[in-house]
C-alpha cells in the first residue's frame, strides 16, 4: 500500500492499513508531528475499541478493549526511551504474545526487538494538510 491522503481522510487510511497489513504488528515510522498518534487513534476505533485512543507518551503503552472487554490492541510510544533495554524492562516481548494489534510508535528506539514480520507503517509530510504513507514488510 502507498497512497497520498488529505487528514480528514485519516477514517478511511486506517481502514485500509486495518484491511491490507499482512500482520498485527505495525511500527509507525515518520517525523514529530506527522500523524502516527492520529492515524492509531484512527485504526483503534476503526478496530472496535470502547475507549478513545490516546498517546501513550508517558506511560510508554496504552491498552485497549472492546466489547465484552476483548483485547484490541498494545500501543506504545518509546520517543521517551533512554535505552532499548527498558522495552524489556516494562515486559514489552509479553505483549508481543497476547492476541490483538500491537501499534508501536519510535520503533527505531527498539530495533532489536521488533518481530521480524513486523509491518512498516511509513508516514511523510506532503504539505500542511497532505501526506503520504507506505506500507512495507520489516
Amino acid at each position: 500500500m502507498k497512497k497520498t491522503f488529505q487528514l480528514n481522510e485519516i477514517r478511511e487510511v486506517a481502514e485500509e492499513v486495518i484491511k491490507t497489513a499482512p500482520g498485527k504488528v505495525l511500527c509507525f515510522y515518520g517525523d514529530m508531528g506527522v500523524g502516527k498518534t492520529t492515524l492509531v487513534k484512527a485504526m483503534v476505533k476503526e478496530l472496535g475499541a470502547v475507549d478513545e485512543a490516546n498517546s501513550p507518551t508517558f506511560g510508554l503503552v496504552n491498552e485497549y478493549r472492546g466489547e465484552n472487554d476483548k483485547l484490541i490492541a498494545h500501543h506504545f510510544d518509546f520517543y521517551r526511551l533512554n535505552d532499548e533495554t527498558e522495552a524489556l524492562d516494562m515486559g514489552f516481548e509479553d505483549y508481543l504474545g497476547q492476541d490483538g494489534w500491537v501499534f508501536i510508535e519510535w520503533p527505531e528506539k527498539i530495533k532489536s526487538f521488533i518481530p521480524d514480520d513486523a509491518v512498516g507503517v511509513f508516514l511523510r509530510f506532503v504539505d500542511e494538510n497532505t501526506r503520504s504513507i507506505e506500507l512495507n514488510v520489516s
